[in-house]
């Protein structure tokens, strides 16, 4: 019997960003899942505050090279990968050096909202996609962590819902505590657009702010998982009302166990 393949595409992970517990379980789950012997791969963005040497980031040129286009600007996907040995696991980068050669994750060192956060957000959705397609690896599961991950669910279910690595994925969204008072750019909407993405799938944008943004990537998956204990209160009576398979909050010593079945039960509907 083949392996249950499990995509993980995170915000951010330890011990590349300081330890929060989404960082913590993005490092942690990846590793327990795949010691429970389902294969994985394992996606961030190339934050320009990531040290390449002390991590040992390298380019994987076969995998580099092609251009996204994001509101008819070529933008260069480079792809990066680190190995994190006592996990037996690779962690794969998504690079751009105009949306992240800067040293600050989301905000700049006066606590000023990325203007182009939007783009940056798109552009690491549709990278992560991109790269698993030029790895020919076909993910039963696709699991995103934090809002800057919110496009992924959108992407593989209406964008790529033709492509034979993506037609039977099943896509989970972990919801956490990560709101933000901005609002995105005012076409950010505009920018999302692909072929196979209507005005109808994006009918909660009615302004590109944290609530929305997450309610659109609730819409778009099979199964959602709470991340924090606390989370926004008007998102989790959406996600309640959603009537969407749910594993609430997972106390670190159940994390993997839960999770896992939580995969199972979802692949097995």
């Amino acid at each position: 019997m083949e392996k249950t393949k499990v995509l993980f595409v995170s915000q951010e992970i330890t011990p590349y960003l300081p330890e929060n517990e989404m960082s913590s379980i993005s490092r942690y789950l990846p590793q327990g899942i795949q010691e429970k012997g389902k294969e994985i791969r394992t996606f961030m963005p190339r934050y320009g505050c990531i040290n390449e040497r002390r991590n040992q980031l390298h380019e994987v040129i076969r995998l580099s090279g092609m251009n996204l286009i994001i509101d008819d600007t070529d933008h260069p996907l480079i792809i990066k990968v680190a190995s994190i040995q006592a996990a037996r696991m690779q962690v794969y980068f998504i690079d751009n050096e105009d949306f992240f050669h800067r040293k600050f994750v989301l905000s700049d060192e006066n606590n000023k909202f990325y203007e182009d956060n939007d783009e940056r957000a798109i552009f690491f959705a549709r990278g992560a996609i991109e790269t698993v397609k030029k790895l020919r690896w076909k993910p039963d599961i696709v699991h995103c962590h934090g809002w800057f991950t919110s496009l992924v669910p959108l992407y593989i279910k209406k964008a790529f819902k033709e492509n034979p690595l993506f037609a039977n994925s099943k896509v989970i969204y972990s919801v956490y505590d990560d709101g933000f008072d901005n609002k995105l750019n005012s076409s950010f909407k505009k920018k999302i657009k692909v072929e196979g993405i209507t005005d109808k799938d994006l009918s909660t944008i009615k302004t590109a702010n944290y609530e929305n943004i997450t309610k659109l990537a609730i819409n778009m998956s099979d199964g959602l998982i709470i991340g924090n204990e606390k989370i926004n209160p008007k998102i989790k009576k959406y996600i309640i009302d959603s009537g969407k398979p749910l594993l609430e909050y997972q106390s670190q010593e159940k994390l993997v166990d839960s999770y896992s079945d939580f995969y199972d039960n979802l692949l097995n509907t």
